[in-house]
């Protein structure tokens, strides 16, 4: 079967809804009901067995192929390379680290300076606060950081389109 790594990824997903909605309704099977009446007599109302061993066969054969598609999913990440050498997964934590970078920095932006009176008893002043870096610098380094971040995302978004069997 021929795919890309999009279409992998979509596959990926739409097994992890339908296994994660099983897993959710076997409990619904893991109990069989019955009524026991005062003298004994035992009547099965409700029997899940079937239903239930159904339900975690299923689970088991979609667990294992989530597991393999994933590997290969992992593999393809690890063997495409972009422009500048890198593997796509090696890029993917680039670009997540980059990420965390960006967000540190806007949180940075968004500091500024204040003066604050402070009144004591016998006393009165004001209490300064000013950034010790450069503003312009680090917005700088953020559109750089930001524009990395894009490149590197568009890279990989044209690898993912190369086709390879599975």
């Amino acid at each position: 079967m021929k795919t890309n790594i999009s279409a992998l990824m979509n596959l990926i997903s739409e097994v992890e809804k339908n296994l994660s909605s099983k897993i959710y309704s076997i409990e619904d099977y893991a109990l069989n009901i019955s009524i026991e009446e005062l003298d004994g007599k035992v009547n099965l109302v409700e029997d899940n067995k079937e239903i239930f061993n159904l339900n975690l066969k299923e689970i088991e054969k979609a667990s294992k192929e989530l597991s393999r598609l994933k590997a290969i999913l992992y593999e393809k990440n690890n063997e495409f390379k972009l422009s500048y050498g890198r593997t796509i997964q090696q890029a993917i934590v680039d670009n997540t680290n980059l990420r965390n970078l960006k967000t540190t920095y806007e949180n940075l932006l968004l500091l500024k300076n204040t003066k604050k009176r402070v009144t004591e008893v016998n006393n009165s002043y004001f209490e300064s606060k000013t950034l010790n870096f450069d503003q312009n610098k680090l917005k700088k380094r953020l559109e750089e950081i930001d524009s990395k971040i894009q490149k590197t995302d568009f890279e990989i978004s044209k690898l993912n389109s190369v086709e390879f069997s599975i």
